[in-house]
């Protein structure tokens, strides 16, 4: 194989609400609207959000923000209108604004997931 590019995908059931969360909330950019979402990542990724009207959320987290700041960020997303998930199955319990502090446990970054309004996994985490 001689691939030129790859990028990677995934579903929403409304597209509408998808491009106002991934653009207003999320703040990314649009490179392209013609079959669905081309949003721009940072570090200088694409992934492309489809309009499906069987569609099913991820079980898995589909995409993750690194960031300089977790508290900041979860307290800018959740000003935003943002839930963080709680997840029991983790080796470390998340604290009260939904960040797992991997780091203090020795166990990985600190991490704190959400759901896009389709129900995809997502996750801010900080190195």
């Amino acid at each position: 194989m001689k691939a030129t590019a790859a990028f990677s995908g995934f579903s929403v059931n409304d597209l509408a609400k998808a491009k106002e969360f991934y653009t207003q909330t999320l703040g990314l950019e649009i490179a392209n609207e013609e079959m669905g979402l081309q949003l721009k990542l940072p570090g200088g990724g694409e992934i492309f959000v489809y309009e499906k009207s069987d569609h099913q959320p991820a079980t898995f987290t589909i995409l993750n923000f690194v960031v300089d700041d977790i508290d900041a960020t979860v307290d800018d997303l959740a000003k935003n209108g943002v839930s963080f998930e709680h997840y029991d199955n983790m080796p470390a319990s998340p604290d009260q604004k939904g960040i797992m502090r991997g780091k203090a446990a020795n166990q990985g970054p600190d991490i704190a997931w959400f759901k896009d309004p389709a129900g995809n996994i997502l996750s801010v985490l900080q190195t």
